[in-house]
Parts: structure tokens; C-alpha cells; sequence
């Protein structure tokens, strides 16, 4: 199954999309990006004292969903203050880790780039808290476009998270393919042809 997948994106080029999925992944609720500095600011600290006024935990799933809000919509900047400057991002893939935030930034533009209808879907979440020390794995389901193709990969991420000043910030993201399938977005010649029943 895995050399299937792999021949399928090296042929089609969606493994743009693997690349972009294991780099991270997305819940479909995302924040919308705001373009006023202050307005920024000031929901950044009221929302670090709601953070800290909830369970760790809670903290946690908010700050992931969050996160991977943000990581739909490609908001590099604001996805920046989930991550730990020397993060290290595992993909499923036979290649090295990307190690630190500079280097994930740059990858995930450039795979985001050629993506598009990028959709994420996460369930299954576990948080598990000891200090400032932190694990949350979730299951996913990701679904996107590229050259003409749809591609749909389900999976698990693990990240591990450090409490830094109050926030946490993930220094590890695992994600792992578990299936994968790839399939025309045009329609088939089977498909009913508009005004036709």
C-alpha cells in the first residue's frame, strides 16, 4: 500500500499535499485572521487570561485547535505563536525531520502553495499533562487538491508541547499516514451532464 501511495504522488504530484498534511494538520473550525494590529494585541492577552484561568488540558485542546485553525487558513504569522523557535515536525515520509520554526515556515508555504479546498477534520484527541510537560494525539482526516486531483489521507498526529511563560508551544509534531486514496476532481464520463437527468 505504501509503494502504491508513493508512486501515485510522485506520479500526480499530490504529494504536495502528504508533505502539507504531515507538516500538520487542521481542525475545521479556523480563526479568522485580523488585520488590525491592535485589535490583535488585545484579544491575544484577553485570550492568554482566559488560557490561564482553565485546566491545562482545556488549555491544551484550545490552543491546538487553534493552531490548526490557523494552519487551514495559512496564516504563517499567527501560526507562529504555537510553536517553539526550535520545533522539530516528523512526517511520515522517508526524509529528515524539518527542524525549527524558520525552516517549517518556509516548507509549509511552499507546499501550501501548490494546495488548494484544503479541509481537516479531528477527532479522537487525547491530552495527556505532567507539569510543563505535555502529549496531545489526535486522528485526522484531510482532504485537498492539486493538479486536478483529490486527494483524502487519514492519520494520527502526536505533539508534545512545553508550558513556556504561561503558554504552550509545541517542540515536537508527529504525523503518520495510516490510508490515503487519490481520485479525479473533474467529472467522470459517467457523470450527467448539466441539464441532462
Amino acid at each position: 500500500m505504501k509503494r502504491f501511495s508513493a508512486r501515485c504522488f510522485a506520479k500526480s504530484g499530490i504529494w504536495i499535499a502528504l508533505i502539507l498534511v504531515l507538516l500538520a494538520a487542521a481542525s475545521p473550525a479556523a480563526p479568522q485572521k485580523n488585520k488590525d494590529k491592535k485589535k490583535d494585541r488585545s484579544a491575544s492577552d484577553s485570550q492568554d487570561s482566559f488560557n490561564s484561568s482553565m485546566p491545562d488540558s482545556q488549555a491544551i485542546d484550545q490552543a491546538v485547535g487553534e493552531m490548526l485553525g490557523y494552519w487551514q487558513i495559512g496564516d504563517v504569522d499567527s501560526l507562529h505563536k504555537f510553536y517553539d523557535d526550535n520545533v522539530v515536525v516528523v512526517s511520515g515520509l522517508w526524509e529528515p525531520p524539518v527542524i525549527g520554526w524558520a525552516n517549517f515556515a518556509k516548507a509549509y508555504q511552499e507546499e501550501r502553495a501548490h494546495v488548494s479546498g484544503t479541509r481537516m477534520d479531528r477527532s479522537n484527541t487525547l491530552i495527556k499533562v505532567n507539569g510543563n510537560f505535555a502529549w496531545a494525539t489526535y486522528q485526522f482526516v484531510y482532504q485537498t487538491s492539486a493538479e486536478g486531483k483529490i486527494a483524502q489521507f487519514r492519520g494520527h498526529t502526536t505533539l508534545i508541547l512545553n508550558k513556556e511563560s504561561g503558554h504552550w508551544v509545541i517542540v515536537l509534531n508527529h504525523s503518520s499516514i495510516v490510508d490515503s486514496s487519490i481520485s479525479n476532481s473533474g467529472p467522470t464520463a459517467s457523470s450527467a451532464q448539466p441539464g441532462q437527468h
